[in-house]
């Protein structure tokens, strides 16, 4: 029986990203996955990129700029080996409801915030624009990384839930269900369902179709609704975030709710025709940090609870945990993403 050198459990953004990093540093990488890879909270993200959202915990801060600052290459890396354009756009818009105005941002004024974006009305809040916050279609960049992966030799296994990883013999076991796939390394890469601490924080949102095309260039984000434009001309407006476990059922007075919203700060939106909506399951952890780093099972590490941002800190996961893998010190300090941090809490 083949015994691969890092088996990986969960096949969204966190867990493909990290199959890549691995194999172009030589490892033989299995993805395995209870459902169809790339089908999760992945693809039903907003994909806004924002290393420097006033609601990051400080602490996140290095990881999340870190992240940014991959972003262009890794976007690119996968739209070339895959054919598939990601929609990776540059720039966003904040409104800021108070007068404190974070470092990363520039303060517009109303001309210049209409000149940039005129469908934005003016005078709800402070304006600002981000240069270095941009977006990413989640849904493309999946259709992009999966092929990508498969044409760099990885392999997938969907609908193979992980039940166990056990350390036996040298090596590590992966149970799933009756089969038994055996390992140098695993990694838990397996987003909302990691496992305590790890819980589901539940994200409704929605798609609108404005009549006008392109009515919005950039990521505009507000303390109660963001909106992220498409290269479809579709705006995706969200989101919740809800403590209801595993509940994905999409709420139609919410979507109501966002869509109104949307629309007192893009007018043109109210008119708009919504196309889909849905419900995202994000990872979460009582302390909002993801955790990364070896469990207590010699040989087994994970890489989850990456909440908000785990499309944002897809690349600098992968680069973290393939240097633990390999037993290296990662170029970030990420001791305050221990997975030992949450031993002696009553979760």
């Amino acid at each position: 029986m083949k015994v691969w050198d890092v088996i990986i459990s969960g096949a969204g953004i966190i867990g493909v990203s990290l199959a890549l990093e691995l194999r172009e540093r030589g490892a033989a990488v299995l993805v395995l996955d209870s459902r169809e890879p790339g089908k999760e909270a992945s693809s039903a993200a907003a994909g806004m990129l924002a290393a420097s959202d006033p609601e990051t915990p400080a602490k996140l801060r290095p990881l999340t700029y870190a992240g940014a600052r991959l972003y262009p290459q890794f976007a690119g890396k996968l739209e070339r080996l895959s054919g598939v354009q990601t929609d990776f756009r540059r720039g966003a818009i904040a409104l800021l409801a108070d007068a404190t105005v974070p470092p990363e941002h520039r303060l517009l004024s109303a001309a210049e915030l209409h000149q940039l974006e005129p469908a934005i009305r003016a005078g709800m809040h402070s304006a600002a624009i981000v240069e270095n916050e941009n977006s990413v279609d989640p849904d493309l960049l999946m259709q992009a990384a999966l092929p990508a992966a498969r044409a760099a030799g990885i392999e997938f296994r969907g609908q193979t839930a992980v039940q166990q990883m056990r350390a036996t013999a040298g090596q590590i076991e992966v149970i799933a269900g009756k089969e038994r796939f055996p390992a140098r390394t695993a990694v838990n890469c397996q987003g909302a369902w990691s496992g305590a601490p790890v819980r589901p924080r539940k994200g409704q949102m929605l798609y609108l179709q404005p009549q006008k095309p392109g009515l919005l260039g950039r990521v505009l984000r507000t303390p109660e609704v963001y909106l992220v434009p498409r290269s479809s001309g579709k705006i995706l407006v969200g989101a919740t975030v809800e403590d209801v476990g595993f509940d994905k059922s999409v709420e139609s007075e919410v979507i109501q709710d966002l869509h109104r919203c949307a629309a007192r700060f893009v007018p043109q939106l109210a008119s708009a025709a919504t196309v889909s909506s849905w419900a995202g399951l994000r990872p979460g952890t009582p302390d909002d940090l993801p955790i990364l780093g070896p469990t207590e099972i010699p040989g087994t590490f994970i890489a989850s609870g990456h909440f908000r941002n785990g499309i944002l800190l897809a690349p600098i996961t992968a680069r973290i945990m393939a240097d633990l893998i390999a037993g290296k010190s990662p170029e970030l300090d990420i001791s305050a993403f221990s997975p030992a941090r949450f031993a002696n809490v009553t979760l």
